[in-house]
């Protein structure tokens, strides 16, 4: 189910993660009989943090950019996966439209969409690539730092289909997610599947609504396993009416950042933890790691310099930030050589299919990480693919990547309840 890998690790011995080793049947069987009952998004990737005594997702990407950075080893469990997606959805599906973001420029992004394409076609699937830019008017051959060469087509709609010239796709898989809103060219397409949904993007998704879901999950799962769900589970709070230009909702964020940062507080004196309790404030909207700042005291959101309201006024396609999440923020003691580091998990269907590292050498252990100057490192296979090993320690490598696999897809099935709650009504 989980990769097992080999990295050189630092941190503390998990006590977390000896549990999940003594529960791992209990915690399979449960999440099986989750999937019976939810559906998985089609992919999915999850940023989590390590603090030794807390290991929580503080981020839910359902339109992963990053296939370029998984290792080479993984390409076997991703075709695997997506053709068990696939099948559940369309089984006859012979042909697939990728519509990626708008990033002509950003060609370590691009490599990431022809990766994608690869894995896709590897089942079966006759994989073209549309571009909702209107300047793709012919079919457009990109050159890639790999050597290789990704096309990018025009797309052609018709009444209630979206395809390209001479390709009529059963199925479209959308690596775009609609900051900036759903496309016109993408409403009403009655006769195919659109994978994820339009209701998954940045237009209409919240954070906030994810992270509701994720403490139903994280509680349940917490009393399965015999832990506090804290654990697992960042706090946060939400902020609906903020704009950063007019000073306009400082009172309501200094509060929420005063409640979550007193939360946090008890919970450290609760198990005698020696850090400084921080929140991460950020757009409720979006990704990018646009519109974040860092906060450990309450003062600090209370008149804002025209530089640090600008950073936090708009995200990615300079969309505006009217809402805010104010998050515990978890340290994260995983370095990677000279830098901090985060894990990011990458799943399709319900199946973690690998994940790596982003690494910051100029950040601490406290900040954001999804930032200029960040890398990222894969994570390689040692031997395959295996199910946790009981033989080693808690913090042993498959160990200590089955714990990281297990909280992803906590977060992985608390998006699936996310996107059923918020379906809209036809």
């Amino acid at each position: 189910m989980v990769p097992h890998l080999t990295t050189a690790l630092t941190g503390p011995l998990h006590e977390l993660e000896a549990k999940f080793l003594d529960t791992a049947p209990d915690i399979e069987r449960w999440l099986r009989s989750q999937w019976q009952e939810h559906t998985p998004p089609f992919y999915g990737s999850v940023d989590l943090r390590n603090a030794g005594f807390k290991l929580a997702p503080v981020d839910m990407n359902l339109f992963p950019g990053g296939f370029n950075n998984l290792s080479d080893a993984f390409l076997p469990l991703c075709v695997q996966a997506a053709m068990s997606a696939i099948e559940k959805i369309c089984p006859e599906a012979k042909s697939l439209l990728l519509i990626p973001e708008n990033h002509t420029r950003n060609l370590f992004y691009l490599q990431n969409v022809a990766q994608l394409a690869t894995i896709l076609r590897m089942t079966g699937l006759d994989v073209r690539i549309g571009s909702l830019l209107p300047e793709i008017d012919t079919p457009t051959p990109i050159e890639l730092p790999n050597g290789t060469t990704l096309l990018l087509e025009p797309l052609r709609r018709t009444k209630y289909r979206l395809g390209l010239d001479g390709f009529d796709p059963c199925a479209i898989l959308l690596n775009n997610d609609l900051t900036a809103g759903v496309p016109d060219i993408l409403r009403g397409l009655n006769e195919q599947f659109i994978l994820p949904p339009l209701h998954a993007g940045w237009a209409t998704r919240r954070k906030s609504n994810h992270f509701a879901a994720y403490d139903e999950v994280a509680d349940e799962f917490a009393k399965l396993v015999g832990i506090d769900p804290w654990r697992i589970n960042p706090y946060f709070s939400v902020c609906n009416s903020v704009n950063f230009h007019e000073r306009q909702g400082e009172e309501c964020l200094a509060a929420n950042v005063d409640a979550v940062l007193t939360l946090i507080r008890e919970k450290y004196a609760e198990y005698g933890i020696d850090e400084t309790p921080y929140v991460v404030v950020k757009a409720d909207a979006g990704t990018y790691g646009m519109g974040v700042m860092t906060v450990k005291d309450a003062s600090e959101v209370v008149g804002l310099n025209r530089k640090q309201r600008n950073k936090m006024s708009v995200i990615k396609e300079g969309a505006s930030v009217s809402q805010v999440i104010i998050q515990e923020g978890v340290h994260t003691y995983e370095r990677v050589r000279d830098g901090v580091a985060e894990p990011v998990v990458y799943m399709i269907d319900r199946f973690v299919v690998g994940g790596f590292y982003r690494v910051h050498s100029g950040r601490g252990k406290d900040e954001n990480l999804n930032a200029p100057g960040m890398h990222f490192e894969p994570l390689a296979f040692s031997t395959s693919c295996s199910l946790p090993d009981c033989c080693q320690t808690p913090d042993a490598p498959p160990n200590r990547f089955y714990a990281y696999g297990v909280v992803a897809r906590l977060a992985l099935l608390a998006a699936s309840l996310e996107l059923e709650r918020t379906e809209p009504e036809e």
